[in-house]
């Protein structure tokens, strides 16, 4: 198992100054990509953002109108297109400052302008499911410096996920059908892209 000491090492060497990197962590739906951004984040300080995927959900007013609101999280329900235009921007910064969207989980929309980035920091890491898909999502590997892919132990993973659903406001059998139903056939989708990662971080390294 990779230990965490050894992955901020890793992230360390990719936020030199004077340059910009980004840094890609992937996994399936609750994985726990973003506790092991967070836990970055904290070790290099002002070196480092984040920029999450998610941010580009699609509003739920257009995913009830395309019929896929019982699918949210799907490939297809996001703006993979916007995702890979922001990476692009973020990989060349010639702005001052590049803002990305943030998605609020608690009212299940993003909201546009809510992450600053600006041309002196020198890591960026993004974390999503998708970012090592094909497709419309085939752009965003090629913008990546390093990938990292989380591999946990899949029952840990399967109750962290339903508690999330469960934290922001599902009863605990609907949650449980949500990700039996849903996010696990989003999960066969990300594990199919685990060779293509640069480091399979095995168990939980936070």
């Amino acid at each position: 198992m990779v230990r965490f000491d050894e992955l901020v090492k890793r992230a360390r060497a990719l936020a030199e100054p004077g340059q910009r990197r980004i840094l890609g962590i992937t996994g399936a739906p609750g994985a726990g990509k973003g506790t092991v951004t967070d836990a970055l984040l904290a070790e290099l300080g002002p070196a480092a953002v984040a920029v999450p995927m998610d941010g580009f959900h699609l509003a739920e007013a257009e995913l009830h109108r395309l019929g896929r609101r019982d699918r949210k999280g799907a490939p297809d329900t996001f703006d993979a297109a916007g995702y890979v235009a922001l990476l692009r921007r973020l990989r060349d910064p010639g702005e001052d400052v590049v803002y990305a969207p943030r998605f609020h989980r608690e009212v299940e929309e993003s909201y546009a302008g809510a992450i600053p980035i600006g041309r002196e920091v020198p890591l960026v890491i993004t974390e999503g499911n998708y970012l090592l898909l094909d497709g419309p999502w085939a752009g965003v590997r090629e913008l990546l410096d390093e990938s990292w892919f989380l591999a946990p132990d899949e029952d840990a993973r399967l109750e962290r996920l339903i508690a999330r659903h469960v934290r922001y406001g599902k009863s605990p059998d609907e949650a449980r059908e949500w990700v039996l139903r849903s996010d696990e056939r989003n999960a066969e989708v990300v594990r199919a892209t685990r060779e293509r990662a640069d480091l399979v971080i095995d168990g939980d390294p936070v």
